[in-house]
């Protein structure tokens, strides 16, 4: 296959936010559609159901401005109606020059949903791609439900598009709208298309409901296909679409097809969407996990260490990564020693062995330990100062009243002096980093900017569990993470910044 052929239509901004519970602001679509346009260069970007609300115009508008001033106009797509032209007015007056026009792709749809016949729709099709080129916009189309419709109904589909070729329509898009092909018949069914119309452009726009999705994308590019569409971090509805960096690492390693996707952009562009949509990744998410880098294993660890021996195409480095590996009852000797080669410390076999079974026990009981947590393990179990606790909390007080803000009141001790401070915050343990701030404001010191916050309450309901919070920091251009546990949030919270401060005050470097 002629890999300059195939497009990676990415659709976040439009059919991923149609995941419940996501709805996107509009300087949040732009900064997404920059990245994925600017940074991760996939080929075109859908932004928007055309008609949905005022938010989402003024979306459009400000990704429109920007597109046209840096050379992406022709990549941004609206999803339009067969509405006698107001979804095209309403593109046109948002600056976007393409409609995907959503058409019916099986018969039960056009007679049931439309009461139309096929030549009644086709001719609706018509009128409205008139409108268009009046208007000055492309049009590609979009057959809802053709999966069904190739299934049940092939003669409808192909009599549909006979009907439509000569019109002046970019590309005919084939959605496997409730997600019910697998590998076989996607293959099959793409390369009918393929074979019945050669002059036309197909994409294929796979969903997720049996977990088939990137599995399907890469039947529709082994079939031929000439464009893929996606999601970041494979949002959409239900179970969601196929994910961009999944389906772009498979057609790269089992397909040699090369998209021209930056995978090194992939990680912030997921952080980015992660973030503004409020649903978090899985760990074991493929590429983008937290997990996927990650040896739990103490014998991939030696393997590892005496030839890569447990390593893939899927290196960390290629993600813009780094491979890790994880703290806990399986890890042996060879796990400790990676994770104490990037603290740069080096022990003797005796306290090697030593620290290794403290790590198991602390495993055993189901606690998660960081590569942080190791400096405290060793200085315990060695006596040695790699890591000197300056930093102690004398007392504290967080208070919160209906229709106030929460306050935190605080007395520390660093480096053997007092310090107290009162503030004001947006919850209780931000009240309490704002009392924090003004502390290392007057002493001219900086605080790491925090990068994730994760609460884990164990399943139970019970209201005395433990919570363990573990916070994600930023310090001089290094991330590293910090636990904390109490039975209550705020207090678990602040033992983990403790930790924080303790790391960054100490002599030793991270």
């Amino acid at each position: 296959m002629d890999e300059c052929k195939l497009e990676i239509m990415d659709t976040t901004l439009r059919d991923g936010e149609q995941t419940p519970g996501v709805a996107f602001k509009d300087i949040e679509k732009l900064n997404i559609a920059k990245i994925l346009l600017d940074e991760v260069n996939v080929n075109r970007i859908e932004v928007a159901s055309a008609g949905v609300s005022e938010g989402e115009f003024s979306a459009v508008k400000k990704i429109m401005d920007w597109a046209k001033e840096n050379g992406y106009e022709h990549q941004v797509e609206v999803l339009g109606l067969l509405d006698k032209g107001r979804s095209l007015e309403w593109i046109k007056e948002a600056g976007c020059r393409t409609v995907n026009l959503l058409c019916k792709g099986s018969r039960k749809h056009a007679q049931i949903q439309l009461g139309k016949t096929l030549e009644e729709h086709a001719q609706d099709i018509k009128d409205e791609i008139s409108r268009a080129r009046k208007l000055g916009i492309k049009v590609n189309i979009y057959f809802e439900d053709w999966s069904n419709g190739i299934q049940n109904s092939p003669e409808y589909v192909f009599e549909l598009i006979e009907e439509l070729k000569s019109e002046a329509i970019e590309r005919f898009m084939l959605p496997d709208t409730l997600g019910i092909l697998n590998p076989d018949q996607t293959e099959n069914y793409c390369h009918q298309m393929m074979k019945e119309f050669p002059e036309l452009h197909f994409d294929f726009h796979a969903h997720n409901d049996y977990g088939f999705g990137v599995a399907n994308s890469y039947s529709a590019a082994r079939a031929g296909i000439q464009g893929l569409h996606t999601t970041v971090n494979g949002l959409g509805e239900r179970t969601g679409n196929n994910s961009l960096s999944n389906t772009c690492a498979v057609l790269k390693d089992h397909l040699e097809i090369n998209t021209g996707i930056d995978e090194k952009k992939l990680i912030k562009l997921s952080n980015l969407v992660e973030t503004f949509s409020g649903q978090r990744v899985p760990p074991n998410a493929p590429i983008i996990g937290d997990n996927v880098f990650t040896q739990d294993c103490g014998i991939h660890a030696d393997g590892d260490n005496k030839g890569n021996l447990y390593q893939n195409k899927l290196t960390p480095e290629r993600f813009g990564r780094v491979r890790e590996y994880a703290l806990g009852k399986t890890s042996g000797k060879a796990s400790i020693e990676q994770n104490l080669k990037r603290l740069g410390i080096e022990l003797d076999e005796k306290l090697l062995r030593k620290v290794t079974e403290r790590v198991i026990e602390l495993g055993d009981k189901k606690e998660n330990i960081t590569r942080e947590d190791l400096l405290y393990i060793v200085s315990d179990i060695s006596g040695s100062e790699y890591l000197e606790n300056k930093i102690e909390i004398m007392s504290y007080n967080v208070s919160y009243a209906y229709g106030l803000k929460p306050v935190a009141s605080l007395k520390i001790n660093i480096e053997e002096e007092e310090y107290e401070s009162v503030s004001a915050g947006d919850g209780q343990y931000d009240a309490f980093m704002q009392a924090l701030k003004k502390i290392y404001k007057k002493l001219g010191k900086d605080l790491p900017a925090l990068n994730d916050y994760v609460v884990t309450i164990p399943p139970g309901g019970q209201t005395n569990a433990l919570v363990e919070t573990s916070i994600t920091w930023e310090y001089e251009n290094e991330e590293y993470q910090t636990r904390g546990l109490d039975s209550d949030q705020t207090a678990s919270a602040i033992k983990a910044t403790v930790k924080m401060l303790n790391l960054i005050e100490s002599d030793f470097k991270l």
